[in-house]
C-alpha cells in the first residue's frame, strides 16, 4: 500500500488544533490519502523544525499563531493574498523543496461570515481587535466586502496605525487604542488578539455594539471564550467562534495541496455537534 503524502500544522500552543480531524475528514469525503499531524513548535524552532519537515518528505504545512509572519519570511515564492497580508498560513513543499506560501485565512473568515452565517459585511462597520499575523490576513479579505469603516484596537496603538497605514490603500480603515474605543458603535467585532487561548478578554468598554452586532473569535474552544461570554453579556445577536473559518480556511490549503475542493457544511456540522456533545457530558 502507498504511503500517504504527509502534512501537518505548527504553532505554539498547538494542543487544542482540530485541523488534523479537519483534515482527516476531508482525505475521507475525496478518497486522498494523506496523514496531517499537529506539531507544536516554538517560534525559534520554526526554521529548524521546516528544514526537518521538508526533508523527510512532507509536502504541505499549516502555520498558526505565532508563526505566520515567520513562514511568510521563510516561503521562497508567495501569493499575491500573502504578499498583500505579509503573513503565510500554507506552505506547499514544491518538487525541488522549495517552498510556495498563501494566506487562506481572509477567504475563509468571509466564506464562513456570508455563506454560513449569512452576515453581510457591505456598509458595516467592523472592529478588528489585534494587530498581529491573525489580523494582517484578514484584513483586505474584509476591506474588500466594502465595509463603511473597518478600526483595528490594540494594546500598543502604534502597531495599530502602521498596520492601518499598510492596508490604508485598500479601503477606509483607522487604528486606535482599547481605551479610545468609547465613543464607537460596530456592527460587528472580531477578536483576532491570542487572549482566548488563554482564556483571557482583551479590555473592552461596554456598549462597542449596535443593535444586531455580531461578536466573532477567531479562536475557537470546546466551550465558548471569554470573548464570546463577552458578548453575551453586551447583548450581542450573534455570539460566535471560528470554528467555520477554521474549516473554510483548511478547504482552501486543501485544494491548494489537492486540487480538489471538498464539502465544508457537513465538516462544520459534525464539529459543532461534537462540541455540544463534550458541552453535555
Amino acid at each position: 500500500m502507498q504511503k500517504p503524502d504527509r502534512y501537518a500544522v505548527f504553532g505554539h500552543p498547538i494542543g487544542h488544533s482540530k485541523s488534523p480531524r479537519i483534515h482527516a475528514l476531508f482525505a475521507e469525503q475525496t478518497g486522498h490519502n494523506i496523514h496531517y499531524a499537529a506539531q507544536d513548535v516554538p517560534g525559534i524552532q520554526f526554521d529548524a523544525a521546516v528544514s526537518e519537515f521538508v526533508s523527510s518528505g512532507g509536502k504541505g504545512l499549516n502555520c498558526t499563531v505565532p508563526l505566520k509572519q515567520l513562514a511568510f519570511q521563510r516561503a521562497d515564492r508567495r501569493s499575491e493574498r500573502a504578499e498583500r497580508s505579509r503573513a503565510v498560513n500554507t506552505l506547499t513543499v514544491r518538487d525541488d523543496g522549495m517552498l510556495d506560501g498563501d494566506n487562506t485565512d481572509g477567504i475563509g473568515l468571509i466564506r464562513d461570515l456570508t455563506t454560513h452565517l449569512g452576515i453581510g459585511l457591505r456598509g458595516s462597520s467592523i472592529l478588528l481587535l489585534g494587530a498581529g499575523g491573525a489580523s494582517r490576513g484578514i484584513i483586505g479579505p474584509l476591506l474588500a466586502e466594502c465595509p463603511a469603516r473597518l478600526v483595528i484596537a490594540n494594546r500598543t496603538p502604534e502597531k495599530a496605525i502602521q498596520l492601518g497605514n499598510e492596508f490604508s490603500r485598500f479601503g477606509p480603515i483607522n487604528a486606535c487604542s482599547f481605551n479610545e474605543l468609547t465613543r464607537h458603535r460596530f456592527d460587528l467585532v472580531i477578536n483576532a488578539t491570542a487572549a482566548s487561548l488563554h482564556n483571557q478578554l482583551p479590555p473592552l468598554p461596554d456598549g462597542l455594539l449596535a443593535p444586531g452586532a455580531c461578536c466573532y473569535d477567531l479562536a475557537y474552544a470546546n466551550e465558548p471564550t471569554a470573548f464570546l461570554l463577552w458578548g453575551q453579556r453586551q447583548n450581542a445577536a450573534r455570539s460566535v467562534d471560528g470554528i467555520g473559518m477554521l474549516v473554510e480556511q483548511a478547504a482552501e490549503a486543501f485544494f491548494i495541496w489537492r486540487g480538489v475542493r471538498p464539502e465544508t457544511r457537513p465538516v462544520i456540522e459534525l464539529l459543532n455537534a461534537e462540541r455540544r456533545c463534550k458541552w453535555q457530558s
